[in-house]
Parts: C-alpha cells; sequence; structure tokens
C-alpha cells in the first residue's frame, strides 16, 4: 500500500472517531472550538488530519477533551 493512501486512511479514521464522539457529547465543532479556545477553521483542518505543528496540538487538545 502507497504511503500516502495510508496516511489518508489514518486522517480518515481520526476524524471519523473524533466526529463519533462529538455525536456521542451532542457537541458541535463550534462548541469544541469554543471550548479548546481555538477558530473553528483551525479545528476543522486538525479534524481532517492536517499535520501541520498547530494541527497536531489542536488534536492533542481534542483528544483530552474527549477523553481520547
Amino acid at each position: 500500500m502507497p504511503v500516502e493512501q495510508t496516511l489518508e486512511q489514518s486522517a480518515a479514521t481520526v476524524e471519523k472517531k473524533i466526529k463519533l464522539r462529538l455525536i456521542e457529547r451532542s457537541m458541535s465543532q463550534v462548541e469544541l472550538s469554543d471550548l479548546i479556545k481555538e477558530n473553528p477553521q483551525s479545528v476543522n483542518r486538525a479534524i481532517k488530519g492536517w499535520t501541520n505543528p498547530k494541527s497536531v496540538e489542536i488534536r492533542k487538545k481534542i483528544y483530552r477533551v474527549l477523553g481520547m
């Protein structure tokens, strides 16, 4: 399996898990962004799997808030 395809699948898996956790908590991405004090666009990028350092930092915040 090519590396890019593996990365895309991993990002999709993380996105799915975060979105399911948001649904379980009846929380929107906007509410999540307010809670972790990040702008909604940055939170969306992090959830989508962007790999820049800021997105990684935001994902760590998301994991803590959602208990992942």
